[in-house]
């Protein structure tokens, strides 16, 4: 008999064994209301687990032996929650301190990109994914990956589709799928063969219909870049999952998504929930999977298909509902023990029926280093001057009184336009920086290498409103660049400069001094910190920027700056 066979037979008798009560099962949870995420009820009971899983609803406790008994005072228990699509390097941090904002919220499972780091790390992009996935199964949340379906050369993401915890292909990009891309073919063949997912991203209602057929028909099987209703019909209408997102940027979208769900009547076992992007401060303050679910409740979706949608649905959509997704004898034992429904309130948290998180505090973390990732800076703005910075006009009008500029907007991308060109007041030949009777900030995009004139884009900004000083970060994936954000030129090259000085980084200058620094040092896209220490550090970045005037509502403002870089990328403002 082969040994595999033999550890099957032990199970199949263990299991059989700790039924009849004559071995012992590891724990007993009792006295709780339990979801039936499959007839959508609650009911009274208890549940056995052994072995990481569950293996008993209602046991018969005069039979069964337990080591453990855990009272569960009549709080509802559901399944542990799913993220099912979250760029798990871009929130900045490490994936041992995103448990620790993360996990404590119920969420124990997720679904995650990894392409900006792997990006980042240009020929070093293999190893980088070996060091980022070391040890995973340490981590009080069960990970799938992606490979990078974009921004990576097609021999890392080769490379990386055969790597643990790696389930599927990753993001394609946007401007390339669509105009027969011999790199997107060839990273959707190597999937084909091997099995697995392959994620969208795309507008649908912006996509031709050739290409609204060609993605589902090479294998696409999900979709989280939906941000109408009229986006979310076309992708159920074409069989794909469905993801709404809530993460860095504007409350509003999931509000409209939502409230089309709700009045559309769309059928929500066509739904996930998800937040793509999100920062640990949100994730302290507000909540993951945990407080989206509440959102859905409000806004008339049922509890129990709310919680659906953060739970069983996605381990369906992942052909993995046998495993996860759901409380039933089979399933590993991820459980979430709330006083609500309707408002979750993770009070439990179990992972594999260990208790990792009570009253939203970690009780066990990982223990992994991850130091070796972290790069030096490569410095590329020497010969930057601040007269590159100064805003040119678009063009100006007859009477020489007006000019036109771009205004960017940092909560533009998806449901109003990232970028517009408006007129403004051109004095002595200068921009004067307001619209509307609004004043703006100025910003910058800045090129870190050039191999001849630099690639330097200059306008109006909303998001961040300073009247003095500069704040400036750094982005590499999949172009490196900077963005600065300011009202004088000098300050804002000083400020620029100083960033250039680290691998990645956000800085904020006030009379060419540093007044407050967050270091990226992995790759320049994640810091290698603690979230205490990580959360201070954004906290001091919008307390030096409070002095400044600005005032700063949602995410912290180095997250703010860093959504930029994708619509930056989206919209072709870089080179």
């Amino acid at each position: 008999m082969k040994q595999t066979d033999a550890n099957h037979l032990a199970k199949v008798h263990a299991i059989f064994d700790v039924l009849n009560g004559k071995e012992e099962a590891d724990l007993l949870l009792k006295n709780l209301n339990i979801l039936d995420v499959h007839g959508e009820t609650v009911y009274q009971g208890s549940i056995l687990v052994y072995d990481k899983r569950i293996v008993a609803l209602n046991p018969d406790e005069s039979i069964i032996r337990v080591k453990e008994v855990f009272d569960g005072q009549g709080l509802y228990a559901i399944p542990g929650l799913i993220d099912a699509h979250l760029h798990f390097e871009s929130q900045l941090a490490n994936p041992t301190a995103l448990a620790e904002a993360m996990v404590p919220c119920g969420t124990t499972t997720i679904y995650a990109e990894c392409l900006d780091l792997l990006s980042a790390a240009g020929e070093n992009g293999i190893q980088a994914a070996r060091d980022l996935f070391k040890d995973y199964d340490k981590l009080p949340y069960r990970l799938y990956a992606f490979a990078p379906g974009k921004k990576t050369a097609a021999e890392v993401t080769k490379a990386v589709l055969d790597m643990e915890p790696v389930i599927g292909l990753g993001e394609f990009e946007h401007f390339t799928y669509s105009s027969g891309d011999e790199d997107d073919f060839r990273k959707a063949a190597w999937l084909k063969e091997k099995g697995g997912f392959m994620n969208g991203h795309w507008g649908v209602t912006a996509l031709s219909d050739m290409i609204l057929n060609y993605l589902p028909a090479i294998g696409v099987s999900n979709n989280h870049d939906v941000w109408t209703g009229d986006d979310i019909e076309k992708s159920i209408r074409y069989g794909l999952a469905t993801q709404i997102k809530f993460g860095v940027g504007s409350s509003e979208v999931i509000k409209i998504l939502l409230r089309s769900i709700v009045d559309r009547k769309f059928p929500t076992d066509n739904f996930m929930l998800c937040t793509d992007n999100i920062s640990v401060e949100r994730l302290l303050k507000m909540g993951h999977m945990d407080w989206i679910i509440s959102l859905c409740t409000e806004m008339g979706i049922p509890p129990i298909k709310a919680i659906k949608m953060a739970s069983y649905n996605t381990a369906k959509s992942f052909h993995m509902e046998d495993q996860i997704g759901s409380l039933t004898p089979g399933r590993f034992a991820d459980i979430v023990l709330t006083d609500s429904l309707s408002k979750i309130n993770p009070l439990y948290v179990f992972k594999d029926g260990e208790l990792i998180a009570k009253d939203k505090k970690m009780l066990k973390t990982a223990e992994i280093d991850y130091s070796s990732m972290r790069t030096k800076g490569k410095p590329g703005l020497d010969d930057l001057t601040p007269d590159q910075l100064d805003i040119v006009p678009l063009e100006i009008s007859e009477d020489g009184t007006q000019a036109k500029v771009y205004l960017f907007d940092v909560y533009g991308r998806g449901h109003a336009k990232f970028y517009h060109e408006i007129w403004v007041t051109l004095k002595d030949g200068k921009i004067v920086p307001e619209y509307e009777g609004e004043k703006y900030s100025r910003l910058s995009v800045i090129q870190r290498y050039a191999s001849g004139k630099r690639h330097v884009v200059n306008g109006l900004f909303k998001g961040v409103s300073i009247e003095r000083g500069a704040v400036a970060t750094f982005w590499p994936a999949p172009k490196p660049y900077f963005v600065v954000v300011g009202q004088d030129s000098e300050e804002m090259c000083c400020c620029a400069k100083e960033v250039d000085q680290y691998s990645g980084a956000c800085i904020v200058t006030e009379n060419k001094s540093k007044k407050a620094v967050m270091p990226l040092e992995i790759y320049g896209v994640m810091a290698d910190m603690t979230v205490d220490e990580l959360t201070s550090s954004a906290d001091a970045i919008d307390a030096a920027l409070e002095e400044f005037g600005n005032r700063n509502e949602g995410e912290p403002v180095v997250n703010k700056l860093l959504s930029l870089f994708i619509s930056l990328h989206r919209f072709r403002f870089m080179e």
